[in-house]
């Protein structure tokens, strides 16, 4: 949720923000106008309570002839107190649903637009010329019994896999040297459960605009995560942290699940696009202050990541309209996919200030002691989807595929090759 001091001080800044992500900017009013009215509510039951009690002690003090009196007006004004009660009740409740209804205020410098309108920040690499006609992934990932679609269809529908031998001993390393990667450089290791409760997936934002993609278990109202940033976020939900000594970073490796809803016909072939994937996502709880350094850091470390792999790609600013609800602001790393001549996501790190942490109510306390509202920060570190960029880049023209040297003592071969 955004802060509601700066919304009723810069309600400009937050309409420009809706404006740029495509957003309903009237979405702004219809909140000020419930903040107004929570606030008008609560001054009214405040009052009532007050005069409440100053009446009861008059009761404790009155003559028996003037008792019968006041219990009269104690009466109704009980009344109106519950009365009173139900109304601050209410208006709060709509204050809420219209605050959960704006997305987080965009950083200045973001991109306005939608999917198309990024701005490419760097390119790293230059996309390699074959000298032979280059297989895409699944062909690769068939030839080399890494990766069975066919299995994987028949056990689990559509967009489901199996990685076989070195397949998995592939995943396995990318996940294992992102392990290694963020244990070194300070992050915490954490394996989080993947199912979780209703008020952690709203929390983070995902039941908003991605609510269609998440997989609900409505016999025990759970939700399959869709990244362990879900988990990770509700893991210090409603707690004071103490950041006297710097950001709290974790790092957690997970399974994650995506209905892909809205996607049919895209990405359908191999595994770009599939409903399960597995993945090492960086989480972090900062000081609002510290949050922009910190979102510098988690791209610097994705792309030490993305060196280790030794792929092209490019650094992207994205756009207003494709941040998600409660990104401020986001840059992807997209590597070069050469049998589709474009790039493709690998990584993705959001700056979400403190949309969620207000959320979920995670606090830190400031340098006079007092709580303030923590910020928060994601990327990701490795997933599946990296073995296409991988592979397809490696391919040698017989048919085999080259293992990148920071790999190597995870797969346990240097070079991968067809049966």
């Amino acid at each position: 949720m955004i802060d509601l001091r700066f919304l009723r001080e810069n309600p400009e800044a937050v309409r420009a923000s809706q404006r740029a992500r495509g957003e309903d900017p009237s979405l702004v009013d219809t909140l000020l106008e419930a903040d107004a009215a929570r606030r008008a509510a609560v001054a009214t039951a405040d009052n009532l309570r007050a005069e409440q009690k100053a009446l009861g002690k008059k009761v404790g003090k009155a003559s028996p002839e003037e008792r019968a009196e006041l219990l009269k007006q104690g009466q109704e004004l009980s009344a109106k107190v519950k009365e009173a009660e139900a109304a601050e009740s209410t208006a709060d409740a709509d204050m809420v649903a219209a605050q959960r209804a704006l997305s987080n205020v965009v950083q200045e410098g973001a991109p306005a637009g939608g999917e198309d309108d990024y701005i490419v920040l760097e390119h790293v690499g230059t996309p390699r010329e074959f000298d032979f006609e280059p297989k895409d992934h699944l062909d690769l990932g068939e030839s080399l019994a890494l990766i069975d679609m066919e299995r994987g269809a028949k056990v689990s529908g559509s967009r489901f896999y199996f990685l076989t031998g070195y397949g998995a001993l592939l995943q396995l390393g990318l996940l294992q040297l992102a392990a290694q990667k963020a244990t070194a450089n300070g992050f915490t290791m954490m394996i989080p459960p993947v199912l979780v409760r209703p008020e952690v997936m709203q929390g983070t934002g995902f039941l908003g605009q991605h609510a269609a993609e998440v997989y609900h278990l409505e016999e025990d109202d759970l939700y399959l995560v869709g990244t362990s940033e879900v988990p990770l976020a509700g893991y210090h939900s409603g707690e004071i942290l103490d950041l006297s000594a710097g950001p709290k970073r974790y790092a957690g490796w997970s399974s994650c699940f995506r209905r892909e809803a809205g996607s049919y016909g895209k990405d359908t072939r191999g595994i770009i696009r599939v409903h399960q994937f597995d993945k090492v996502e960086m989480f972090v709880y900062t000081t609002p202050e510290q949050a922009d350094a910190e979102h510098k850091r988690l791209l610097a470390w994705e792309q030490d990541m993305l060196a280790a792999i030794e792929v092209p790609y490019r650094v992207i600013d994205v756009a207003a309209g494709d941040l998600g609800s409660s990104a401020a602001r986001k840059f992807d790393c997209e590597a070069w996919v050469p049998t589709q001549q474009t790039y493709r996501e690998l990584t993705s790190t959001s700056n979400c200030t403190t949309f969620q942490a207000r959320r979920l109510n995670v606090r830190y306390r400031d340098e006079n002691g007092k709580p303030q509202i923590a910020a928060t920060l994601n990327g990701t570190l490795a997933t599946t989807r990296w073995i296409v960029a991988l592979l397809e880049n490696h391919q040698q023209a017989d048919g085999s595929v080259r293992v990148p040297a920071a790999l190597v003592p995870f797969v346990g071969t240097d070079v991968l090759k067809p049966r």
